[in-house]
């Protein structure tokens, strides 16, 4: 009975000792006034698109697409075709500035970055809207109009005719001694 009395008398007391302890208050943390980071969405996509469809060639090369389209076999896409944007290749130049480019790899390569295979992109027209361009190593059949500055040919073959649509584009264009174009090369607005 005894011990009875001393459990109560103890379940009592932790009761009451509980609820009636102090519940901390909770003050509001004091902030400073902040202003919210402005949000950018950058226009830099480091990694390739790897692609074997229209549909996916078309997505590659718009504006939201990356720097790189690399074909993995003959392409044939019977509408105009136009490659815009700008790029960043996730390379920095001796001054440490972001390096611009675009560019359409129509080959294959080994681990040794040894050509294996060359590709041909058939389109009536493509338009190329992106800075620092280039088309490497592999034929464009169509006609290649050229409207932004420092277009490359690099190993490569255009089975057609390129327009340069201002001036600036026709004095930057750099063609090396491997490519050629089998038609005209000249103004066209």
């Amino acid at each position: 009975m005894k011990a009875k009395n001393i459990l109560l008398t103890l379940s009592l007391s932790t009761v009451l000792f509980v609820g009636c302890a102090k519940t901390p208050v909770k003050t509001p943390q004091v902030t400073s006034p902040q202003t919210k980071p402005s949000v950018t969405t950058p226009n830099v996509v480091t990694t390739a698109s790897i692609v074997d469809n229209a549909a996916a060639f078309e997505n590659a090369i718009s504006s939201k697409g990356t720097w790189i389209i690399a074909i993995t076999k003959d392409l044939a896409i019977n509408k105009d075709l136009v490659i815009e944007g700008e790029f960043k290749n996730g390379k920095k130049d001796t001054a440490g500035k972001d390096i611009i480019q675009r560019k359409i790899a129509l080959y294959a390569q080994d681990q040794n970055k040894t050509i294996t295979a060359r590709y041909t992109l058939t389109a009536p027209k493509l338009t190329f809207k992106s800075p620092m361009g280039s088309i490497e190593h592999g034929t464009f059949k169509g006609d290649l109009y050229v409207s932004a500055s420092n277009f490359k040919l690099i190993d490569a073959t255009v089975d057609g005719n390129i327009y340069f649509t201002t001036a600036e584009s026709k004095s930057t264009f750099k063609i090396d001694a491997t490519s050629k174009v089998t038609g005209k090369q000249e103004m066209k607005k």
